[in-house]
């Protein structure tokens, strides 16, 4: 009898969250038939980047290793694509495969990629690793800027448009209910999906023995050693998986952009994203979704309404642009998170529960 009060306590707390989540996915699924191109745009941008951040705090969050050249991975994913799935018509290499397969292909070199670099991850650790996959960065914009024939050069390539279940992820209409859908029409349903997928699997090896395995290989690598748990082992294979989500996330931020330009897999990405999981919470796949949103709609936003904001103005015109503005406040934003709320932005949405819990003097318990 003692038992079934708490199982119908938390059949009850569940109930409202389950809701909650449903009623979450039905505004989602409509959000295309009412916002126009701009916000799609900015939503599909929030959702690919919460996708690179989901591996990145798998890595350096939940493993404690830190990484520089999560962009390098990004590229190669994007890249990849593009050549995997173009059909050679612009004078560039492709392969001409169907673009399910050139995506899927393509998060497959991210993680191949990933491969390659990960006995140096599995041994390196802290500022050392960091640098290491720093130098992933300089090699990648070396060979994007200077292998024309396969990623164009400074001018990018375009990006073949996704075809699936006979649908073309492209700007030809498709009318449902009588609302035209177009590329970002199209591809919000499709970001929706990948990042579903992305955030349960990740909570699926956070919850289970490979996440208690990165916590421990994150807090105490000696012991979790002496536990038996094969740390090299993990590290480099925690840092495949991550190569792979920045690799789809590179797959996703293609098919939006339309063109891929090497400036924008610089250094800067890398670091935006390492923002995106302090600001949302290391550790957390949820951290990482609510730190990739934040980040990545903060320069979107202030660029639209950049002519109702005091001291932002268009580059060139006497303010701070658009972007210096946004990475200025998301500095700040790091800045208050790891003074004021160690646990990031999640921690918010958690305090409200805590505050109406009773004390536990379990020791398995967050103190």
């Amino acid at each position: 009898m003692s038992d079934a009060l708490p199982r119908r306590g938390a059949a009850v707390l569940a109930r409202p969250r389950l809701y909650g989540w449903a009623a979450a996915g039905l505004v989602l699924a409509a959000v295309p038939f009412y916002l126009d191109r701009f916000w799609l745009q900015a939503g599909l941008f929030a959702m690919a980047a919460a996708i690179g951040a989901i591996g990145i705090n798998l890595l350096t969050g939940a493993t404690g290793q830190l990484s520089m050249g999560h962009a390098f991975f990004l590229a190669v994913g994007a890249y990849g694509y593009c050549a995997l799935a173009g059909d050679g018509s612009d004078g560039l290499v492709g392969l001409g495969l169907p673009g399910w397969l050139a995506a899927v292909l393509a998060v497959a070199l991210a993680g191949a990629a990933g491969g390659v670099f990960s006995p140096i991850a599995g041994r390196l650790r802290g500022a050392y690793l960091g640098i290491a996959t720093l130098a992933l960065i300089f090699v990648g914009q070396h060979v994007l800027f200077n292998a024309h024939g396969l990623t164009g050069g400074f001018n990018g390539r375009a990006v073949p448009p996704l075809h699936l279940f006979g649908v073309a992820f492209d700007d030809s209409e498709l009318l449902v209910a009588q609302v035209p859908f177009g590329a970002a029409e199209k591809l919000w349903y499709l970001g929706l999906v990948l990042l579903l997928a992305g955030v349960l699997f990740a909570r699926g090896v956070l919850g289970g023995r490979p996440g208690r395995a990165m916590n421990a290989i994150r807090d105490h690598r000696i012991a979790a050693g002496v536990m038996g748990v094969p740390v090299a082992r993990f590290r480099a294979a925690v840092f495949v998986l991550s190569s792979m989500y920045a690799g789809l996330a590179g797959v996703l931020l293609a098919l939006v952009f339309q063109r891929t330009v090497p400036e924008y897999f610089g250094m800067m990405l890398s670091l935006e994203y390492l923002a995106m999981i302090v600001i949302g919470g290391l550790g957390s796949v949820a951290g990482a979704v609510v730190g990739g949103v934040f980040v990545s709609l903060l320069p979107q936003l202030l660029n639209r309404y950049s002519d109702a904001l005091p001291l932002v103005s268009a580059p060139g015109t006497g303010g701070i642009a658009p972007g210096e503005a946004a990475r200025y406040l998301y500095g700040a934003a790091v800045v208050a998170v790891v003074l004021f709320l160690p646990g990031g932005l999640v921690r918010l949405a958690a305090r409200p529960r805590g505050r109406n819990a009773r004390p536990s003097h379990s020791s398995g318990e967050e103190r």
